[in-house]
């Protein structure tokens, strides 16, 4: 067994696709920003402060399952090995492998952006999800409390929020969330892939332990919290096994719905994850690349719309009846309110909009 690193998903550093020179040109950049004081306060994780113009992405693919979304950060110390969202990091010169989990984008003008954009004459109210591409709850939030601060002015407007996260971090927010809940205004979705502490562990290493998750999904659902399992990505051969029973825990906890996909390694993550496999899981590294490819086509990795996220084929078709099998069993009487768009205030609540109560 190779030497793996510990604490980290990605054992591996990945040069950035689209640049023979961001390596280079990353290096110089984070040097400018010691010469200016921005000091990291973990010396394992770099976290960098941004400008961005925007924040509210509207998302185009058919398949996600959102039609807007907003992130505070970008890349993710949570080092989950088969994050979709490794590839994103590319596009700002970094690597999907190490640096996604290293260098930490900060966002810190996030709260700005979406008051300007919830005041635009254009904006009609939409949900908007939080952590579309990486969490919105990682362990720089409780430090910065950019979340926060957005879920303070999705309140202020009254508008809908959607929140993914693995970080029972969020119940620090409650006293918002069970505001908006009141209007139905949030829903939270928590990501569940197991309820094995060591494969937890070993995918997802600086996430929350299960135990705190689970115990997160029952304190929000018990304040009146809608939540959501995002029970995925499911991996043949590492957590196919615990579908059934890890369905009938967070159903117990309180969760309304449950949600999954099958992972698919596209771009980089492909490399990624099978240097982490053969490092970590070595005995099983075959089988589990081989039964992730039946699932697509004879490939790990899958772009087709209305395929890619829940593959074909025999051991997609398992997995489909064991979902089916467990709606039925333990989440059948059960519903996700839906959002509500109609409270929105469209003017800020100090001044005409609060007319709109009246």
């Amino acid at each position: 067994m190779k030497k793996s690193i510990n604490g980290r998903g990605a054992q591996i550093h990945i040069s950035n696709r689209f640049s023979e020179f961001s390596e280079e040109m990353r290096d110089d950049f984070l040097e400018f920003c010691f010469r200016e004081s921005e000091q990291p306060t973990n010396p394992k994780t770099v976290y960098i402060n941004t400008f961005p113009k925007t924040i509210v992405n509207k998302v185009t693919s058919p398949d996600v399952g959102m039609g807007y979304s907003l992130n505070p950060y970008q890349g993710c110390e949570h080092g989950c090995i088969y994050c979709y969202a490794r590839n994103s990091h590319e596009y700002w010169g970094y690597g999907a492998g190490l640096d996604f989990e290293q260098k930490i984008l900060v966002k810190k003008n996030a709260p700005e952006l979406l008051e300007k954009k919830l005041q635009s004459p254009s904006w009609e109210a939409a949900t908007i999800v939080m952590s579309g591409n990486t969490d919105c709850y990682q362990p720089i939030e409780k430090k910065l409390k950019i979340t926060r601060q957005l879920l303070q002015l999705f309140l202020k407007y009254k508008h809908p929020v959607g929140i993914i996260t693995k970080n029972v971090l969020v119940t620090r927010d409650i006293d918002i969330l069970k505001e908006l809940a009141k209007d139905d205004l949030c829903r939270v979705i928590f990501s569940v892939t197991t309820l094995s502490e060591e494969t937890r562990r070993l995918m997802e290493p600086r996430t929350a332990t299960i135990k705190k998750r689970l115990e997160a999904i029952a304190c929000l659902s018990n304040a009146g919290i809608p939540v959501m399992v995002m029970a995925g990505p499911m991996i043949p051969g590492i957590n196919t096994h615990e579908i059934l029973p890890l369905l009938k825990e967070v159903s117990e906890r309180g969760a309304l719905q449950v949600g999954y996909t099958i992972v698919r390694l596209n771009g980089a993550i492909g490399g990624i994850f099978e240097d982490w496999i053969r490092k970590v899981l070595p005995d099983r590294a075959d089988k589990v690349l081989n039964q992730i490819a039946d699932c697509h086509g004879g490939q790990v990795n899958d772009s087709r719309y209305g395929k890619r996220m829940k593959g074909e084929g025999n051991y997609a078709a398992q997995i489909h009846r064991q979902f089916d099998i467990g709606k039925q069993q333990y989440f059948k009487g059960k519903t996700l309110p839906p959002l509500n768009t109609g409270l929105f205030l469209k003017t800020d609540r100090g001044q005409l909009g609060l007319f709109n109560n009246l």
